[in-house]
């Protein structure tokens, strides 16, 4: 979830408000809204909660766009920026001075052979002409300042909405066990870029100190004891229920991936860890990191310690078959919605200085008598993939003796 990316993002035209003004006119153009980070979903007034992203037109968002031309505005409201040498392949000409900013995200190709307009192109129309595929973009109508009736108004002119569709603002970790591999790809790099951009709306530094879109790396990782056969995992003060998970935290500065995997499985935890190797990694838009997954071996007889920096509430060894029961639990791997929402607030919602812990989320019908001892993350999480992978074998830990070494990343003094 989240990764994969199919979109072309044609990096090279993003400069220029000739081919932005362009296609965001093309009746193929998509837009993925957003309300204070909230993405806009489609429900179905039988099954409210069954959600999707919601794919406008041009056309549907007109309302927020504000004054032509959309891209490259000059001083004055309805002035295209002066061509010229410097100005064509400055950074700013495709700038957006009068309205809130817009992102856009890419081009969905239906052809390998697609006819890519190179940076020095001259006849934009005619480029867009030749392109075969579906142009994404996106924007947060948070900063219009929008009475609600009105945007409620501008909402329900849209085309989905005329066709009986329901539109809303969700809560954007509703999505993940609902969106296909295509809209979380797009939904993550969306609310990524519009999430960086309401962070960063002043140029006080000048135009000449760009500030690029940043993405804060995590590493999120499991301890494998000895036998192979147990996995330490950790419960969150963030977190209502017994829900338990991969350990994670941010990289500081100076670390390698490795350094961090190792410092963190020690605070978290009080954990000496080694053999540490990499998995996979996944996109994180919550708002803007890249999960980097890893194992990492352990001595389950080691003393857990979860009074060091206080982020746990509890830490375990949890066997194989303990970790099966709960996973055939009909709710044993999700996460309610009602607990997400909880989740949402003691994580601060837009704050990016909470380490990003795993947080599916589900329509809890089950009879609350029939609760699983604990509960663990779906896979649609990296660390549901990190447990499962484990479980089915396929990480290939065997059985092994203690390192013969420990002084790395050991603390005596504590």
């Amino acid at each position: 979830m989240f990764s994969g990316s199919p979109l072309n993002r044609l990096s090279w035209l993003r400069t220029s408000h000739l081919f932005l003004n362009a296609i965001i006119a093309s009746p193929s153009t998509r837009w993925l809204l957003f309300n204070a980070g909230q993405p806009l979903v489609l429900a179905s007034s039988g099954y409210p909660y069954k959600q999707t992203l919601a794919y406008l037109t041009t056309k549907d968002v007109r309302p927020f766009l504000g004054p032509e031309p959309f891209f490259g505005q000059d001083k004055e409201i309805g002035q295209l920026v002066a061509e010229s040498l410097e100005v064509r392949y400055s950074s700013t000409e495709a700038a957006r001075h009068h309205s809130s900013p817009v992102v856009f995200l890419g081009l969905q190709e239906h052809s390998r052979t697609n006819a890519l307009p190179s940076s020095d192109f001259v006849d934009a129309e005619a480029a867009i002409a030749n392109l075969d595929g579906t142009p994404y973009f996106s924007m947060d109508v948070a900063d219009l300042d929008l009475v609600p009736d009105r945007l409620k108004e501008i909402l329900q002119a849209t085309g989905p909405a005329q066709e009986g569709q329901v539109l809303n603002w969700s809560e954007p970790r509703v999505l993940m066990t609902g969106l296909d591999s295509f809209s979380g790809a797009v939904f993550a790099e969306a609310r990524s870029l519009v999430d960086w951009n309401q962070r960063n709306k002043l140029f006080s530094k000048g135009l000449h100190n760009f500030t690029h879109p940043r993405t804060d790396p995590v590493v999120i990782m499991i301890a494998i004891d000895e036998t192979g056969d147990k996995v330490l995992l950790g419960r969150s003060r963030k977190y209502s229920g017994k829900f338990y998970s991969a350990l994670a935290g941010f990289i500081e500065p100076g670390e390698t991936f490795e350094d961090a995997v190792a410092r963190e499985m020690w605070e978290e935890a009080g954990v000496t860890v080694w053999d540490i190797r990499y998995h996979s990694g996944q996109p994180w838009p919550y708002p803007a990191n890249l999960m980097v997954g890893f194992y990492a071996r352990a001595d389950s007889s080691q003393k857990i310690r979860v009074d060091l920096d206080n982020e746990l509430v509890d830490a375990r060894w949890f066997s194989r078959s303990e970790i099966l029961d709960v996973l055939r639990h009909p709710i044993g791997g999700k996460f309610g919605s009602n607990e997400n929402k909880k989740t949402a607030e003691n994580t601060g919602g837009h704050s990016d200085q909470q380490t990003p812990h795993l947080n599916p989320t589900y329509e809890d019908n089950t009879v609350k008598s029939d609760e699983p001892p604990f509960r663990l993350p779906p896979v649609t999480a990296i660390a549901g993939v990190l447990i499962r992978d484990w479980l089915e074998g396929k990480v290939g830990f065997t059985p092994a003796s203690k390192p013969k070494s420990q002084l790395l990343f050991k603390r005596n003094n504590l």
